[in-house]
């Protein structure tokens, strides 16, 4: 293998975005659930709303601005290691930024501080109202960097001049079909990340004894919003494979380790698959399904590899297993949540403390289908970096050297660690804290904001946890 400057600067920006995603996947669906506390605790008055919102805002505050920090790289990568990209499509990847920039961006820095220390300055009904404005601006975030990268996905909207890509029907590249399909999907599975992790820490304290009352909301409504949103992503994971199937054969192709047109098409469940045969080992593989699944007919022909020049495939392996295991996550979230749900609803307070711990571990399984996840969408679409129309190696910067990717990759490494550790560690000393009793609320001191906030995390940005 060749430790190119094109395969170099694809590892670090796989390991840059893949690191950056953990964060605004988690605090999407966080602030989506912190607005309806806040809603619920307006409403009913319960204390143990508040204490359970001012418990996960230190949380969010604290993930918020990792995303941030790990986000604002990415920008840079795209001038330093993908400039031809840059400049060929700028005249469309640019203003989808600056759109995130003036909507998602300016909602979050208008109403972050007023969420994490103006409860004492403004009356519940704004406080609630700046809540769902970090929320909408969170998912604005996450809309104009899917419509970005649903655009190199399948570019509609557009004309070459010059070798340039120039935008010619706006309307086509915000409302492609395939944005509203993938928008939604990425946005189910950032609630249903929020939704485990705080089902889990329900789990935790319920195992540990401690905050029965949090521990028992944290639990059944993390539990309950999965046991929903499950069937629902499902159904988006079906839509977004139909996109595949009709938009991009070669990716549809690895992903099912297809590698001959068949009429009816089988399904491979699992296999071992082999590039340089173009063959799987150890196939296990359903006749009929995979004709049923492509095109909801029993007889349906499916392209294979083959029928595609070697230049135009993908690599084959990554796309097949993550598909896999994306899928896997998904289906044990689906049980793990249905079960937990209706063991709650039929013995109400009864623990049952296999479920509590099934609950407690399940936590990583929605970071790795989203990860599995966006790595079958980015080395599916290999070796395209605008499917189609624009090859990954023509992307990267032409003046690149190895050497030069090499040492900004190990330095983003080290950076990255250091930052993770220290911000889990964080994270894990709030969980260890957990929920404390609300206290009344001091007057505003501009010399001392942390102590009127309650100890609550500073986070100065201008930039938001796009999905960049």
């Amino acid at each position: 293998m060749m430790w190119t400057a094109l395969l170099l600067s694809r590892l670090q920006f796989a390991f840059t975005v893949s690191f950056h995603i953990i964060f605004p996947s988690f605090t999407i669906g966080l602030a989506a659930w912190l607005t309806v506390l806040e809603t619920f605790h307006l409403v009913t008055g319960k204390p143990v709303y508040r204490r359970v919102f001012e418990f996960w805002l230190k949380i969010f505050g604290v993930t918020f601005g990792m995303g941030v920090v790990s986000g604002i790289v990415l920008a840079f990568e795209f001038g330093m290691n993908w400039s031809r990209l840059s400049e060929v499509t700028g005249p469309i990847q640019g203003p989808l930024l600056t759109y995130e920039s003036f909507t998602a961006f300016a909602l979050e820095a208008s109403f972050f501080g007023v969420l994490i220390f103006g409860r004492s300055r403004v009356s519940p009904p704004v406080y609630l109202f700046s809540t769902m404005m970090v929320a909408l601006g969170t998912t604005f975030s996450a809309f104009w960097i899917m419509v970005n990268n649903s655009w190199m996905q399948t570019p509609v909207g557009y004309a070459i001049e010059n070798g340039i890509f120039v935008p010619t029907d706006w309307k086509a590249i915000i409302f492609s079909p395939v944005v509203w399909v993938r928008f939604p999907h990425m946005l189910v599975a950032a609630y249903l990340t929020g939704a485990f992790c705080v089902a889990a820490t329900g789990a935790w304290y319920r195992l540990c004894g401690t905050y029965a009352a949090e521990g028992r909301l944290m639990l059944r409504m993390g539990l309950f919003l999965a046991a929903l949103l499950i069937p629902v992503q499902l159904f988006l994971g079906h839509l977004n494979g139909d996109y595949v199937h009709d938009k991009q054969p070669t990716k549809f192709a690895a992903i099912e380790g297809r590698w001959h047109d068949e009429q009816p098409a089988g399904e491979v469940l699992i296999a071992i698959p082999d590039e340089a045969k173009e063959e799987n080992h150890l196939e296990l593989k359903i006749p009929y399904l995979g004709s049923l699944i492509a095109s909801m007919r029993l007889d349906s022909k499916e392209v294979g590899l083959t029928s595609f020049p070697k230049q135009d495939r993908p690599p084959v392996a990554i796309p097949f297993f993550a598909f896999r295991v994306m899928v896997g996550c998904g289906l044990l979230m689906m049980a793990l949540a249905w079960l937990g749900s209706f063991h709650l609803l039929v013995y109400r307070r009864r623990g049952d403390r296999l479920l509590l711990w099934a609950t407690f571990l399940s936590f990583p399984l929605p970071f790795v289908a989203t990860l599995t996840g966006w790595f079958t969408a980015e080395v599916g679409r290999q070796p395209w970096s605008v499917y189609g129309v624009l090859r990954t190696a023509d992307a990267v910067t032409p003046t690149l050297t190895a050497q030069a990717v090499t040492i900004s990759l190990i330095i983003f490494a080290v950076v990255y660690l250091v930052i993770f550790s220290f911000g889990a560690l964080y994270v894990y000393r709030l969980l260890k804290i957990g929920p404390v009793e609300v206290e009344p609320v001091l007057a505003a001191n501009a010399k001392r904001p942390i102590a009127v906030s309650g100890g609550s995390p500073i986070v100065e940005t201008t930039q938001g946890g796009g999905l960049l």
